[in-house]
């Protein structure tokens, strides 16, 4: 045969696969247009007998009787009929499929070429998709994009850094001299407005969009570090809760006193630490209840008005001040025992 059947000559790369795999034809993949055409017709001449009176492939052996004559065999069920009444039953046939298929191919609009091949486009598709096939299948894979998902997030997590900055916060907030800082500033927190105050300084103007008012701001006076109403106060409190318990801890100091005696200087470590908490906070609670709940202003070095203002500002007082060196305190002690 010199050439493929004209039929198979006007359909396209993609039907003929379908072609293909729809009447079983073996190893077509890796072959171009042309010799698919031949191989399918080669193929369907073949197995006339099982493929005739299928209604998909009646263009094809329609075609074929025209060109060349169609070789009818002798049905299976039933005695073996003449060529010539056979073949005039199947161009019947075949004339009557194909009519209304080539009426339709001489309009211009390509909407009924694309009905009649969407079915088979579409059965091929969908054989192509995997799909599970039992519920257990469905359930071992939502279990693995779980995994997944749990995976990624945890990397993400991880790569963040926020674990590192967790711990290296934990680490720093764990220790003595954290919280004698913390306490310093909460009661500075409170300090700070009475010994410097806040003056206006501007009004932001109400936003009708986001629905806000308008909202005075107020900055501290600045122009109070010039005078004495602040310094006063100031360098007591600071004298009070920082400067006289440091020096006391420096020189009493418990936990980085040297060892004595010349073979105890070689063999035991001394502590760095330059000021004991423990001394600091008991000084601290001393000095604050003789100042601060006594008014003992030390012969008139101390200002009456300062002691008072500070009193009246920090939280609860001289007892507040009691209270944070009480809490310093037990975490000196605290901190000791761990370390001994």
């Amino acid at each position: 045969m010199s050439g493929a059947n004209s039929w198979l000559q006007r359909q396209r790369k993609t039907d003929l696969t379908e072609l293909a795999q729809y009447t079983g034809l073996k190893n077509y993949d890796t072959l171009k247009k042309v010799e698919l055409e031949l191989a399918l017709d080669e193929f369907l001449a073949e197995n006339t007998a099982t493929f005739q009176s299928d209604p998909k492939l009646a263009n094809y052996y329609a075609s074929r009787a025209r060109t060349i004559g169609s070789p009818i065999k002798k049905d299976v069920d039933g005695p073996a009929e003449k060529p010539k009444v056979a073949r005039r039953r199947v161009t019947k046939a075949a004339e009557e499929v194909i009519a209304p298929a080539e009426s339709s191919e001489e309009e211009p609009s390509s909407t009924s070429t694309a009905i009649a091949h969407t079915p088979a486009r579409a059965l091929s598709l969908a054989s192509r998709i995997p799909l599970p096939a039992t519920p257990a299948d469905v359930a071992d894979a939502v279990d693995r994009s779980t995994v997944a998902l749990r995976n990624r997030v945890a990397s993400v997590y991880m790569e963040s850094g926020i674990t590192e900055a967790t711990h290296a916060t934990r680490e720093t907030l764990s220790s003595v001299n954290a919280v004698l800082f913390a306490i310093s500033a909460f009661e500075l927190y409170f300090l700070r407005p009475e010994i410097l105050a806040d003056r206006y300084a501007f009004t932001i103007p109400a936003v009708s969009f986001l629905g806000t008012s308008d909202y005075a701001v107020f900055v501290p006076d600045m122009f109070l570090l010039l005078t004495a109403s602040f310094w006063s106060p100031a360098l007591l409190w600071a004298f009070t809760s920082s400067i006289l318990p440091s020096i006391s801890g420096y020189f009493i100091n418990m936990a980085g006193s040297a060892p004595r005696g010349r073979l105890a200087r070689r063999t035991t470590p001394v502590s760095d630490t330059l000021v004991d908490p423990l001394t600091f906070s008991v000084v601290k609670a001393l000095i604050s209840f003789v100042v601060y709940g006594q008014g003992v202003t030390f012969g008139g070095w101390i200002n009456e008005v300062s002691i008072a203002r500070i009193n009246s500002a920090v939280y609860g007082g001289y007892k507040g001040l009691l209270a944070g060196a009480a809490i310093s305190g037990i975490f000196s002690f605290y901190d000791a025992v761990l370390k001994k």
